[in-house]
């Protein structure tokens, strides 16, 4: 699918993107590449997976500077050190106007670690909660996982809560059982591997109050080559 076409008024626009340490199919680390499609996606909100290299210090693989020269967004101050924006590779990039009230970083448990942020925003068609994730390789470890982020919320109605992100689950409906009776899991379209697409690992969850108006993947120019991974992006509604 192509680009996002422009957001309509009143719409809030969420976009999920494994990173994958900005090291696209050629095999080549390329932030720039990364940055045209962050940019290309049109978000106000886009979670962010493997955002920083594996190894300590963890140091960022999409630059600041990048991301603020190049993207029209701002990394939320999610990062514990100086030279990582994300937490557990999970960062949050924010369009202007929105900003970020509160954080919860959230170990997950699990055979490795994993860890979830969430970050209460506020914008200008907001409030809205964000839980970003990227999830264990094993069903076992999700499932405990997403059983932990539903303890973990404190549910508010006057806080609209969508949770995004790399979920690795490949089945297509089944293992997400934890998240009911909450949240409803919308399918934007498999993202990955991007060279083959034969899973939709990528997904997006609303809460209470929340309708989805359009979702989808990206495929188009360097979205198909930027990463392992195609971003997905949903458009959303507050109804509560």
């Amino acid at each position: 699918m192509p680009y996002p076409p422009a957001k309509a008024p009143g719409l809030i626009r969420v976009a999920s993107y494994n990173l994958h340490k900005c090291v696209g199919l050629d095999r080549r680390r390329d932030p720039h590449r990364v940055a045209r499609v962050l940019a290309g996606l049109g978000a106000d909100v886009v979670a962010v997976q493997e955002i920083d290299k594996r190894l300590p210090p963890r140091p960022t693989a999409l630059p600041r500077e990048v991301i603020d020269a190049e993207t029209g967004l701002h990394p939320a101050p999610v990062a514990e050190t100086t030279v990582s924006l994300g937490w557990h590779g999970n960062g949050l990039l924010l369009a202007p106007g929105w900003r970020m009230d509160h954080l919860h970083r959230l170990p997950l448990p699990g055979l490795e670690p994993r860890g979830a942020l969430i970050a209460d925003l506020s914008g200008p068609n907001g409030p809205l909660r964000v839980v970003a994730t990227h999830l264990g390789l094993r069903r076992l470890d999700r499932q405990r996982q997403m059983t932990q982020i539903m303890a973990s919320l404190n549910l508010r109605p006057d806080m609209p809560t969508v949770l995004l992100g790399d979920l690795n689950e490949w089945a297509p409906h089944e293992g997400f059982a934890p998240l009911d009776p909450f949240f409803t899991l919308h399918n934007p379209g498999r993202s990955f591997h991007a060279r083959r697409l034969i899973a939709a690992l990528d997904r997006v969850a609303t809460g209470p109050g929340i309708a989805v108006s359009d979702l989808g993947t990206c495929r188009s120019g360097e979205a198909g080559r930027a990463s392992d991974h195609l971003p997905i992006w949903a458009d959303l509604h507050v109804v509560g």
